[in-house]
């Protein structure tokens, strides 16, 4: 077996099981990385030079294809619910078909941090078969130096191999894509997907099994900080903001998708960004932009004309989950240590495809446990495979594919965080005004940021508030320098009557969601509900 890259004793492919491999190169950072995916014809040199691939059929993650398996360490504690079960057996054969897979291949392998915080993080190894999926995932986790790296040893290993495709009789999964999670040997396998997305939320995956039970809470949630070091969480599923409203030029930023709160403060999993780049403008998105035209960004499934190479990010033909994967230093205010102190502000972000829910609204310590429970958003289109317009869903903590454990832990180390940093918290719907999907409009962009200064800076605690009379939530009365009808969803609406029926529609919906989580919550959390009977 050839081996590439800066040597590391401790890496040892073989241990791994992988067996006569042509070639394996390790920890290869862009330059080569770049070099290797054009040799292979893995990807084409966008105009400024970044890497424009497509990610064929899945252009989206498969949660409906993640497994876990279920043995001693997992059967009490993994809450089956809402997680896929593999048995022992099955991924038994399914590894050793994966290496048998492997056999005469040319992979690449990278060295890598899952958290900034050295008490927190997990050493994780992942093998690819793409040499742009090894640069994806050097750009998305943390990089060690090379002083590490010589002794660096895995405690998580990933293996992608998307030209694999899984038997579903002889692997027991659903289709021939799979991926598979092992807690207890802490290994991963992912084949049939050329999505590279699945790897970076399968390490994610990992660290939301493995940090409550240090008191640690893992939140999907991008983070910034003020001049003044006030941090500030964002909350919500793909496509509802986190990414472009924490990219703030006034605010130095934490990261874009993953943290953990501990004891200590806030802190990132990971060294990179992962933003939507559909209708991506340099206007409205600047920093975000701007990565588009930087060496060693990777753009997915963004078509890019044939003769200029210019990327068209209007064009939505491939799908509407077109991605840019960079890292954290291409953006110019980025976090360089990926810490920072205990948040001021929660915010909540929710892609309100009915049009009903407020622009903004404060919520109390209860009520924000309620909604981060209920995690009510939209689908937005291209995020997971088969979603092709947004649909309304409720993914607890604003990210139920990435909870192994039961909703309540994270419920409850967000609340007493909550409490014991004295945070202020808040409800924000990125989503449509005026109507709802394919009547309304999309929130504007200026009026979400307008709202969020004001929360940040403490003068929207300040303002008069109004009580909604559908959801129980606290809404500004006016803000300075916005239209006050924006502020009040009724009065955006043509038809009142309408407005009412998809409002208590809504109302129904959270409440029967919300019965499952009845049992694990206390009475102040119950009583966070919408106050409207409505029958769905």
């Amino acid at each position: 077996m050839f081996q590439t890259g800066p040597f590391n004793p401790a890496f040892g492919a073989g241990t791994f099981g992988l067996k006569d491999l042509r070639r394996i190169s390790y920890n290869l950072e862009a330059p080569r990385l770049v070099e290797e995916t054009i040799r292979r014809g893995e990807a084409a040199i966008a105009k400024g030079g970044a890497l424009c691939a497509d990610t064929g059929a899945h252009t989206g993650r498969s949660p409906n294809d993640k497994y876990i398996v279920r043995d001693v360490l997992t059967d009490q504690t993994v809450w089956w619910d809402n997680n896929n079960a593999m048995t022992p057996r099955a991924f038994d054969t399914l590894y050793a078909d994966m290496l048998a897979h492997a056999k005469g291949m040319e992979l690449f392998a990278q060295d890598l941090y899952g958290g900034a915080d050295p008490a927190h993080r997990v050493n994780v190894r992942v093998f690819t078969e793409f040499a742009w999926h090894s640069l994806f995932i050097r750009n998305l986790l943390i990089r060690p130096s090379s002083e590490e790296l010589a002794k660096f040893t895995a405690d998580l290993t990933i293996l992608d191999l998307p030209s694999f495709k899984a038997d579903p009789a002889r692997h027991g999964c659903r289709t021939q894509t799979v991926i598979a999670m092992d807690f207890s040997r802490k290994i991963v396998l992912i084949g049939g997907t050329s999505y590279a997305g699945e790897m970076k939320k399968s390490v994610f995956t990992y660290l939301n099994f493995v940090l409550p039970e240090s008191g640690v809470m893992p939140m999907h949630c991008s983070a910034n900080a003020g001049p003044g070091g006030d941090s500030a969480l964002f909350f919500g599923l793909s496509g509802t903001g986190k990414t472009t409203l924490s990219a703030d030029a006034s605010r130095t930023l934490i990261g874009d998708d993953e943290h953990g709160w501990s004891p200590r403060g806030i802190f990132n999993f990971e060294g990179g960004c992962y933003a939507k780049a559909i209708k991506l403008s340099r206007e409205a998105e600047p920093e975000i932009y701007g990565t588009s035209e930087r060496f060693g960004t990777i753009m997915e499934n963004v078509v890019l004309d044939p003769l200029t190479r210019m990327p068209d990010f209007n064009d939505g033909s491939k799908t509407e989950n077109t991605r840019i994967a960079y890292p954290l230093d291409f953006i110019p205010n980025a976090s360089a240590s990926g810490h920072a102190g205990h948040p001021k502000n929660v915010v909540m972000l929710t892609c309100d495809a009915f049009g009903v829910l407020p622009p903004i609204a404060k919520l109390d310590a209860a009520q924000a446990m309620y909604h981060f429970l209920s995690g009510y958003t939209a689908k937005v289109a291209g995020t997971e495979t088969g979603v092709s317009e947004p649909q309304a869903t409720f993914s607890t903590c604003f990210g139920a594919p990435f909870m192994p454990r039961n909703a309540s832990v994270y419920g409850n180390l967000l609340r007493d965080f909550i409490a014991k940093h004295q945070v202020d918290c808040w409800l924000v719907n990125t989503g449509w005004t005026g109507g709802k999907y394919g009547i309304g409009r999309r929130m504007p962009i200026r009026v979400t940021r307008r709202l969020l200064a004001a929360a940040l800076d403490g003068s929207l605690s300040k303002v008069s508030f109004r009580m909604d009379p559908y959801f129980g939530i606290s809404v500004p009365r006016d803000v300075p320098g916005l239209e006050e009808d924006l502020l009040d969803p009724a009065k955006t609406w043509a038809d009142q009557a309408d407005f009412e029926a998809t409002a208590l529609k809504l109302v129904g919906m959270f409440r029967a969601n919300f019965v499952k989580y009845e049992e694990h919550v206390d009475s102040e959390v119950k009583a966070a509900q919408p106050a409207v009977v409505a029958v769905v």
